[in-house]
């Protein structure tokens, strides 16, 4: 392992840990747009696996 990737490795620890321990706010509302989005990615992944499908 060359030392500038061990330099950039805990720099960057250093840098992102505390941002992690701040945590999310206390009530992060995942509901509605997050159920749409899911539901949306299930029906395109469907539609890619059909089309996969039909061109072979």
């Amino acid at each position: 392992m060359s030392i500038t990737r061990i330099i950039l490795t805990i720099s960057t620890l250093l840098f992102v840990l505390p941002a992690m321990a701040q945590g999310a706010p206390p009530a992060t509302p995942i509901d509605g747009g997050l159920s749409i989005l899911l539901a949306a990615g299930g029906i395109y992944g469907l539609k890619k696996l059909k089309n996969k499908r039909d061109n072979s």
